[in-house]
């Protein structure tokens, strides 16, 4: 069986460096290429500086390495797009046609791309979503991540791209700091935890969403792209469930690790955000069609979470 050599674009962030961990350990150090518009102090090797937005730079290193998978993970997230509405969708659509075209072209074999919970909006029922709803999102990265699942689908459809996607809920872990998403609150409680004993969170202390353990979305994501395609009956974009929550329960199972541990409340601009996502998420079609199985509930991840931290 040939190797798989696979380019992570977007390493540095939160999901990146754990996902690089996990992809070496599957295929080999050295078949696994890490790139982003920087480099970090500690940058394992093999890395390559690349803007995704320049897409001569991203051939060449294609090329260089002989690139048979693609994880596309650069984008500007939900708090961070709002402020940057335009730079936004250039960055998140146009990275994601450079990577589609290379598929198209035959160049590389398979993509994963993430979606989020943020394509989805007010209007969409928010208790368990399900698969196939209402989807109106209001976020410029919403907006840019449903008109990214389209253009996945149509890729598939039309010229027979390999592209793959989950749907990601908020994100949680302790191997690095997260990228400026609604959901943070959910990574900085603990870090507050721990060093303070009190939390000012943004977010109201009823506003559930829909969490993931870090360790569950990135086995996901591999499990994805290690399935027969023709298991793969979603090229739009999987939802998938993790741990649903509110703060005041995070901070709850915080407690019984921390007795001392406070919490207080002053939402901002996120909180609008957050009232427009799901507070729980149906994910049957993962499970059915490929075996998605969830580890992590939340006081198990608060446990790691401390331990690891601390």
């Amino acid at each position: 069986m040939s190797t798989e050599r696979i380019l992570i674009i977007g390493s540095n962030g939160q999901i990146g460096l754990e996902l690089a961990e996990s992809l070496r350990v599957n295929y080999g150090s050295e078949n696994v290429i890490c790139s982003d518009v920087r480099k970090m102090d500690h940058q394992i090797e093999p890395f390559e500086i690349l803007d995704i937005l320049d897409k001569n730079r991203l051939l060449e290193i294609v090329n260089k390495y002989k690139i048979t998978q693609v994880y596309l993970l650069a984008a500007l997230l939900s708090a961070t797009a709002e402020k940057n509405p335009k730079f936004a969708w250039d960055l998140n659509m146009n990275g994601l046609f450079h990577v589609l075209d290379l598929a198209k072209e035959g160049i590389i074999k398979k993509i994963y791309w993430p979606s989020s919970i943020a394509v989805f909006g007010p209007t969409t029922p928010r208790l368990l979503t399900p698969q196939y709803t209402v989807m109106e999102p209001n976020t410029i990265y919403g907006i840019s991540k449903q008109a990214g699942e389209r253009y996945c689908e149509y890729y598939h459809q039309k010229y027979g791209v390999d592209v793959r996607s989950i749907r990601y809920p908020g994100l949680i872990g302790w191997k690095s700091a997260p990228g400026g998403g609604t959901t943070d609150y959910a990574v900085h409680i603990y870090h507050e935890a721990l060093k303070n004993k009190t939390y000012e969170c943004f977010l109201s202390a009823e506003t559930a969403l829909p969490m993931m353990y870090m360790p569950d979305a990135i086995r996901a994501t591999i499990e994805l792209m290690q399935s027969p395609a023709e298991k793969v009956k979603i090229r739009s974009s999987y939802n998938l469930a993790g741990i649903s929550f509110n703060p005041e329960q995070i901070a709850a199972s915080i407690r019984k690790h921390i007795p001392a541990f406070t919490i207080t409340y002053k939402p901002d601009f996120r909180q609008a955000i957050a009232d427009s996502w799901p507070q729980s998420i149906n994910d049957e079609h993962a499970s059915k069609d490929w075996g998605w199985k969830l580890e992590y509930d939340l006081d198990a991840m608060t446990q790691v979470m401390l331990d690891n931290l601390a």
